[in-house]
């Protein structure tokens, strides 16, 4: 079975639990705490993917770094995954809690690439368009390319709408080759 499926697996069990005890948001909350740490820390990813590590080491590590600074349901749940030997799995599946938990509340991530940083104003009409469209709240991250002539390139999960100029120039150029021009 992929790794993929498998983390999907426990963060869904995760998701479970907290819809269970009516502690989503905290629980994405610390989450996303575990994600930054073992994200910034290649050291502890080495140790949780070293299958040649003790796993009362890998548990003492875990209750070190994070009891008391997340809940005690979330220490225990990456402790059980790490008794059961599949300690190299908390990252991938705390990254996958994020992701469901999204998907549980309607939240849809979208990126716009632009020539040059677009304003405040754009950036809250550009949401309020793409969520009105999708019908799920939308966060917006703007990243700037400067290779773009004008426009802007809008990517929703595996939607894309290229308006930039350089899109309508390849479009252009596609349109008269098949023309034979």
């Amino acid at each position: 079975m992929s790794v993929f499926k498998v983390a999907s697996r426990y963060a869904k069990s995760l998701i479970d639990l907290s819809l269970e005890q009516e502690s989503l948001d905290a629980v994405k909350a610390d989450i996303e705490g575990v994600i930054a740490i073992i994200k910034s820390n290649t050291e502890l990813q080495a140790v949780l993917n070293n299958p040649i590590i003790k796993t009362d080491k890998k548990l003492a590590i875990l209750k070190a770094l994070f009891q008391g600074k997340i809940r005690p349901e979330i220490l225990e749940f990456f402790n059980i995954m790490v008794r059961k030997g599949r300690a190299e799995l908390v990252y991938a599946t705390a990254l996958e809690f994020v992701r469901e938990y999204n998907e549980v509340k309607g939240i849809v991530h979208a990126e716009v690439v632009s020539a040059s940083p677009l304003s405040e104003a754009n950036l809250q009409a550009l949401k309020e368009q793409i969520a009105a469209q999708i019908n799920a709240q939308v966060i917006l991250a703007n990243k700037v390319d400067k290779s773009l002539i004008g426009g802007f390139v809008v990517k929703v999960g595996d939607k894309q709408i290229d308006a930039s100029i350089q899109g309508k120039l390849n479009k252009l150029e596609r349109h008269f080759e098949n023309q034979g021009v």
